[in-house]
């Protein structure tokens, strides 16, 4: 199991070396937009599970106490 996890790591890393020297001079460009990416999948994913247990009422008001 060790050794699969460590070949997965290494694979990334090659995979990530080979976008860096690709991308040259626009690379910091395209880290920003790939890390904006995944944070802003990761709010919405959170909200919409906020939402859901709002909905389902198990977190905020009951709803005999909504105005």
């Amino acid at each position: 199991m060790q050794l699969l996890r460590l070949a997965g790591l290494a694979a990334v890393l090659v995979v990530s070396l080979l976008f860096a020297v690709f991308v040259g001079d626009q690379g910091p460009w395209y880290f920003a937009w790939v890390i904006g990416t995944i944070m802003i999948i990761l709010i919405s994913g959170a909200g919409a599970i906020l939402l859901d247990a709002q909905q389902d009422g198990k977190i905020g008001s009951s709803s005999d106490q909504e105005v």
